[in-house]
C-alpha cells in the first residue's frame, strides 16, 4: 500500500511539502537522507504555512505528517553544528497558537524535536510502526520547545521522567495505553488523520474551535477555573448569536 504522504511527495525535492486536500492543509516532512529532520528552512517553512492557514478562511484544520516511513528525528542538530545561523525557529510554538486543530499523523520515529511538535498538535494519531521519545539527555541537550511542560500533562510526570531521562523509544502500542496518542491506525496514518480532520471541518467552526481552546486552556487548573474559562466560551459565543437566545426563554442551562 502506498501511503498518502508518500504519494504526495513522488518526485518532489522540497524538503517541506504544502498540499490542500479539501479544507484541510497537509504538511510533510520530505527530508529522507535525514530521516526528515527538521532544518532551519522546514521549521521556518512550517511556521510560514501555518500563518497562511490560520488566515485562509477555506482551510479548517491541518494534519502534519512525515514521509518514507519516519515522522521525524527532530530538530537538525548537525546543521547548527556546523555553524547554521541561530534563529530561533519555533514551529511547536506556531502550533500552540494555531487557532484551529492540527493533527499530528505519526508513521514510524518520532523524537526529540519532532514529538514537541507532535504534542503541540491538537492530539496525535500513530501508525502500529510508531515509535516516540526524547532524546534530548541523551545527546547533553536540554528541552526548548515545551517538552518538560508538554509531556508530562499527556503520560504523566513519572512516565515523562522516565521518557525524558532515558532517551528510550516507546511503541505505538505503549503510547495508546499511556495516553500519548488518540488511536493507533492500522494501515494510513495520514488517511485516518484526514478523515478525522474532514468530519471536524463538517461541523460549524466556532463550536468546534471555541471547545479545543477552552480545554487547552483550562488543563491542569482547578475545576472551579476551568469552569470559569468554559463560561466566559459560552458568553462570547452567545454574544455573537443574539437571535438565537431572543426567545426570551432562561437559556441559563441550555447546552
Amino acid at each position: 500500500m502506498t501511503m498518502v504522504a508518500d504519494r504526495l511527495v513522488a518526485d518532489k525535492t522540497d524538503e517541506l511539502v504544502v498540499a490542500d486536500i479539501g479544507s484541510i492543509r497537509l504538511i510533510v516532512f520530505n527530508r529522507p537522507a535525514a530521516r526528515n529532520a527538521l532544518n532551519n528552512a522546514m521549521k521556518a517553512g512550517m511556521i510560514e504555512q501555518l500563518s497562511l492557514a490560520g488566515d485562509d478562511h477555506t482551510i479548517r484544520g491541518v494534519v502534519v505528517t512525515g514521509a518514507h516511513g519516519v515522522f521525524s528525528a527532530g530538530a537538525d542538530i548537525k546543521e547548527l553544528r556546523t555553524g547554521a545561523p541561530r534563529v530561533r525557529y519555533n514551529p511547536a510554538e506556531a502550533l500552540r497558537a494555531f487557532p484551529k486543530p492540527v493533527i499530528a499523523a505519526v508513521d514510524g520515529p518520532c523524537a526529540t524535536g519532532a514529538l514537541e511538535v507532535a504534542l503541540s498538535c491538537t492530539f496525535i494519531l500513530a501508525s502500529a510502526r510508531a515509535r516516540f521519545a526524547d532524546t534530548h539527555a541523551k545527546v547533553g541537550l536540554i528541552a526548548g520547545w515545551g517538552m518538560s511542560a508538554l509531556l508530562p500533562r499527556a503520560i504523566g510526570r513519572r512516565r515523562a521522567s522516565q521518557m525524558m531521562s532515558t532517551g528510550d523509544f516507546i511503541d505505538a502500542a505503549t503510547a495508546y495505553e499511556w495516553g500519548l496518542v488518540n488511536e493507533v491506525v492500522d494501515g494510513d496514518v495520514t488517511a485516518r488523520a484526514l478523515e478525522i480532520s474532514t468530519l471536524m471541518a463538517a461541523h460549524p467552526q466556532d463550536s468546534v474551535e471555541s471547545q479545543i481552546h477552552a480545554m487547552a486552556e483550562g488543563e491542569d487548573t482547578p475545576l472551579a477555573n476551568a469552569m470559569e474559562i468554559e463560561e466566559r466560551m459560552k458568553e462570547r459565543w452567545r454574544a455573537a448569536r443574539p437571535a438565537l437566545f431572543s426567545s426570551g426563554v432562561d437559556t441559563s442551562t441550555s447546552r
